[in-house]
């Protein structure tokens, strides 16, 4: 019979009849044979299987085979034995060779044909062993993929035991060498199906045998991970991610990044091969582990590797974006390697260029899949154009593509920064690590004492952020210039953009401290503002005087004057009429005038002058008790009708009425002045003389006062204005000396504000001397602070025949002890009728301690922006009336008591920070009012109020470009590059850092206290008396904190 198979299947006859004539002969099959035809019909058909010329004489083959094996299986069991599959596997078939697919194929047929004869059992074992040879000799993909199939069927042929774990090894390193050169799709969609049937492989054995898992997945770092520049691990290793278990991800990072034995050449080529695994099509959780291992090198601060990767890889990543089976994994890997490099704009940069193409790509195709990606990548190009502004010229394209889609709002751009920060990966790898020292979660950076420099870092916070400065700082070109105002700008730039936790501002410590502080002294931080804003406002000034006399010069120049600078008390003397492209941005920024009016009693001459100003000094209100003080005002004030204020009358106007800071009327405190949000109208009518007032004088006085518990009312900063503002008697010691009488004469001395300041700097004279003990004593009296404050203006002429000068030698400002004036007892100073101007409170100096030669000093802070406008005062008339229509909440009208609730709540959401050195936390606005009430020694000691525009509110942040992005301006290249350098050198500090704590775990403490809220300890704190200033009056000495 095999003679007759052989000769059909090579005969010319018909292929139908070569079909009738193969079924008899499978029908003979029936039939008794010996085992000599039987052994002869089983060569022939196995000659036909592994090399017959034509598909028909294989086909022919594997049928005859298998209708003569099935009915004669003993014949077939003798045949196909141990040697004869041995000789298949080792040697291969006549012209066969033993790595032809064929083979595994025939026995693989063979395997199942004598499935329930006993010998199979021999041919397992046999198999065993050979299997794991041939993965040892590394086959290609089909062949793999071949045994695979064999193995998956009959998972008897896997090696057992230890056999197991080589083999998986083995597996993984085929795995890893395997490659396709095709570029056909037909060719790659059955290189994908073979390497996944591989991996299917493996999956199965290591669910079979878990022991085998760990050291396959460590083989596969060690592929990986290899630097041999002549050995390139196949991508088709990513096939394998998916089957690991999701939550090894914690255990094998961890093993991963504290490894000693694991080189950092070594973690590179792993991250980076890891990354190219996004390019396998069918791969799931790619990268999830990626973003896994990203997170945990962050955690044990090995930033060099970071940088690394991103820098090489980021291009690729977004180059994945484009191909719809890889796009959600590559975007999210994107999106974490760009969120995380915050410390350089070098890795978006990269990218930058690309971004329009491809928004405009995924616009045109309409499909919802593209459009809800495009939302995703809008939202991650915003969080990063905001982190690096001040790119307008690569910025304007990508604005204009994405305009279309929704832009994320501040806080959710702030928080997304945040959470993705290197420094702020949490590091649960290693529990007895110290805790990292990156920015705390407010974002803000803290201000390293540099030994008693509270006072510095308190006030130069709080003028960090004071907004409209800081932009205007940050704005100036000072390129080649070695001015104060030059290195306040590289401090103020690196308290924005610097990863690190707090910025030791050494430099500019030693250009802007007095001569006459003593380093390492605590020193009062009124007198250091007041002595900074001097020095720049002069230094400007200088610094346009020479280098409008030699421009090529001038700015080298400004090292030679400093010194010259410093020596000076005052700034000369300015030219009437200064235009405001002629004032210095001190002066812009902080700049208001004050007119002193002086009449002699005797003569009844007066005297004007009007003097510059940046801060006012506000004395407390003496006791009447202490000294006599008597308070007429000359405005007449109609009745008003609502029930949140009343009147008081004072019948005789020469009776003389005790001064009530609540009861003046210069000054309203719109959070608590009904009138102001709502009330009925109330004029301020002004007398053409001020010799007599036409009728009683009338005094308004709020209800709404807040009270102490024993009852009498707490002083409020409206009041302590009130206070400086009201009209003086100068009498006794203070005669004033009148030129027309050539003597001393008793005068009344009044004072106006002339011009507002942008920023208005209030210091709270809180230590007065005492005569007795000749030691300054600190006031310690609570005072409320209004989060809104009108300043009264008396707007004037051209004051071009009185001398103006820019001068905080005066005797306004450059008092820094609380002396009590004696107030004027009858109204015969000149009534005005002054404009209301708002003010918003922006920050707060708090000095925690009883005496001015010790104790602490922190600041409370917020961000004001145009969208945190809750108070817009409307226009008014000369005569300051004030309809319901007009006193307006955002022009929505309601109830006083519904808008000033309000007002309170939208003002106690917003954003307050703690500035205390180093250390910055989130707190609330009413931290900042029950401070002193909670830690008495702990008192507001400087505020800066920012005032309100009326059209606008405060400040914009949409610049008329429209590349609105973080608001600050854009950084001089200089200044970035600076900033980026020290970026860098700080993640190379904290590895080294982390690498040296590593070595020392076992012994380390890893106690800290995180960051966060800080309301339950006082916030001047630094020991066990609290606010630094020891145990009372008697302490001596200056404190270091």
């Amino acid at each position: 019979m095999d003679k007759i198979l052989e000769g059909l299947v090579s005969s010319s006859h018909p292929l139908p009849l070569k079909r009738m004539i193969v079924r008899k002969v499978v029908e003979f099959a029936e039939h008794w044979l010996d085992e000599a035809q039987c052994e002869a019909m089983f060569d022939l058909t196995t000659r036909l299987i592994l090399e017959g010329q034509d598909p028909f004489q294989r086909q022919v083959g594997h049928q005859v085979l298998e209708a003569y094996a099935r009915y004669h299986r003993p014949e077939f069991e003798s045949f196909f034995n141990k040697t004869f599959v041995l000789g298949l596997l080792q040697q291969g078939y006549h012209s066969v060779d033993r790595k032809d697919v064929a083979i595994l194929d025939y026995i693989h047929n063979g395997l199942k044909l004598i499935m329930s004869c006993p010998s199979v059992l021999d041919l397992f074992s046999l198999l065993q062993v050979e299997v794991l040879r041939m993965v040892c000799e590394r086959p290609e993909p089909v062949l793999c993929a071949r045994l695979s199939d064999l193995l998956t069927d009959f998972v008897q042929c896997v090696p057992k035991g230890k056999l197991s774990v080589t083999f998986c090894q083995q597996l993984v390193r085929t795995i890893g060498h395997f490659q396709c050169v095709s570029t056909q799709e037909k060719e790659l969609r059955e290189y994908v199906s073979q390497v996944t049937k591989v991996s299917t492989l493996l999956q199965n054995i290591w669910k079979a045998e878990p022991s085998t898992l760990l050291p396959s997945l460590q083989e596969v770092f060690a592929s990986i991970s290899s630097t041999d520049a002549s050995f390139e691990p196949s991508v088709a290793l990513a096939s394998l991610v998916q089957h690991i278990p999701l939550q090894m991800i914690t255990v094998l990072i961890r093993s991963l990044t504290t490894d000693p034995n694991v080189k950092d050449a070594s973690m590179t080529q792993a991250l980076c091969r890891m990354i190219d695994w996004l390019s396998w099509p069918l791969a799931q959780h790619v990268d999830t582990w990626v973003i896994a291992l990203l997170k945990g090198l962050a955690a044990v601060q090995k930033f060099t590797i970071l940088i690394d990767v991103t820098l090489l890889k980021i291009e690729l990543v977004f180059n994945r974006l484009w191909f719809p089976l890889v796009r959600p994994g590559a975007l999210a890997v994107l999106s974490h390697m760009l969120l995380s490099f915050q410390h350089s704009p070098e890795a978006f940069h990269v990218i930058v260029p690309h971004i329009v193409n491809l928004v405009h790509s995924f616009r045109s195709d309409g499909l919802p899949s593209s459009t809800a990606f495009l939302v995703q990548l809008t939202e991650l190009v915003h969080c990063m154009m905001y982190h690096y502004s001040g790119f307008p010229d690569l910025y304007e394209p990508i604005l204009e593509a994405v305009k279309d889609f929704p832009k994320p709002s501040e806080e959710k751009i702030k928080l997304i920064l945040n959470q993705s920060a290197w420094t702020s990966q949490s590091n649960a790898l290693a529990s007895c690590l110290s805790r990292l020292s990156g920015k705390s979660e407010t974002g803000k950076t803290g201000l390293i004492n540099l030994g008693n420099t509270c006072y510095m870092n308190s006030v130069l916070q709080a003028l960090f952020m004071a907004t409209e400065f800081r932009r205007q700082v940050l704005s100036l070109n000072l390129n080649g210039c070695n001015s104060l105002m030059k290195k306040l700008q590289h401090l103020f730039a690196f308290l924005a953009h610097t990863q690190r936790e707090a910025y030791a501002p050494r430099i500019f410590f030693e250009a802007s401290r007095p001569p006459w502080f003593t380093p390492r002294s605590q020193q009062d931080c009124s007198e250091y503002l007041r002595f900074l804003l001097d020095r720049l406002h002069e230094e400007e000034k200088i610094l346009r005087v020479q280098s409008s006399h030699k421009p090529s010069e001038g700015l080298d120049c400004a090292e030679t004057c400093l010194q010259e600078v410093t020596s000076k008390v005052a700034v000369p003397t300015e030219s009437p009429g200064t235009g405001d492209s002629e004032k210095t941005l001190i002066e812009k920024m902080f700049g208001g005038k004050l007119r002193t009016h002086i009449c002699c009693l005797n003569c009844r001459s007066t005297s004007h002058k009007v003097e510059a100003f940046t801060d006012l000094s506000l004395a407390f209100c003496p006791s009447p008790s202490v000294e006599d003080l008597s308070f007429q005002d000359t405005a007449s004030l109609p009745s008003a009708q609502d029930d949140g204020l009343m009147q008081t009358s004072v019948a005789d106007p020469e009776e003389p009425v005790v001064y009530n800071p609540a009861t003046a009327a210069f000054v309203c405190d719109s959070v608590v002045n009904q009138r102001v949000l709502g009330s009925p109208p109330v004029e301020f009518h002004c007398a053409e003389s001020s010799s007599v007032p036409e009728e009683s004088a009338k005094i308004l006085i709020s209800k709404d006062v807040p009270q102490n518990p024993g009852g009498e009312s707490t002083t409020s900063v409206t009041d302590l204005l009130n206070y400086f503002l009201a009209p003086e008697v100068l009498t006794g010691e203070n005669q004033y000396y009148c030129e027309s009488c050539a003597s001393l004469q008793n005068a009344e001395k009044t004072m106006q504000i002339t011009e507002e300041p942008e920023y208005l700097i209030l210091t709270l004279l809180r230590f007065s001397y005492d005569q007795k003990y000749h030691v300054r004593r600190k006031i310690l009296d609570n005072v409320s602070l209004p989060l809104v404050l009108e300043l009264p203006v008396k707007r004037t002429a051209s004051f071009s025949s009185l001398s103006q000068s820019w001068s905080v030698d005066v005797d306004f400002t450059d008092i820094n002890e609380n002396l009590p004036k004696k107030l004027k007892p009858s109204g015969t100073e000149e009534a005005f009728c002054p404009k209301l101007v708002p003010y918003l409170l922006s920050s707060v100096v708090v000095h925690s301690g009883v005496s001015s030669e010790s104790g602490h000093y922190y600041s409370y802070a917020r961000n004001i922006t145009g969208t945190e406008s809750s108070y817009q005062m409307c226009p008014q008339s000369e005569s300051l009336a004030l309809a319901p229509s007009q006193s307006c909440l955002l022009g929505v009208e309601s109830p006083n008591t519904v808008i000033e609730q309000d007002l309170e709540n939208k003002e106690m959401s917003q954003e307050w920070f703690l500035f205390n050195d180093s250390r910055v936390t989130f707190t609330s606005f009413q931290s900042v009012q029950k401070i002193t009430s909670r830690f008495p020694k702990d008192t507001a000691y400087v505020l800066l109020y920012k005032k309100q525009s009326r059209a606008n509110g405060v400040g914009s942040d949409n610049p008329a470009s429209g590349v609105w992005v973080s608001g600050d301006p854009p950084l001089q290249k200089e200044l970035m590059d600076a900033i980026t350098k020290d970026n860098k050198l700080y993640l190379q500090e904290q590895e080294l850092n982390a690498r040296a704590r590593a070595l020392q775990a076992a012994s380390a403490s890893c106690s800290f206290r995180p960051n966060g809220f800080d309301d339950n300890d006082p916030p001047g704190s630094c020991g066990p008396t609290g606010g630094g200033g020891g145990g009372g009056f008697n302490t001596v000495g200056r404190l270091v904190f």
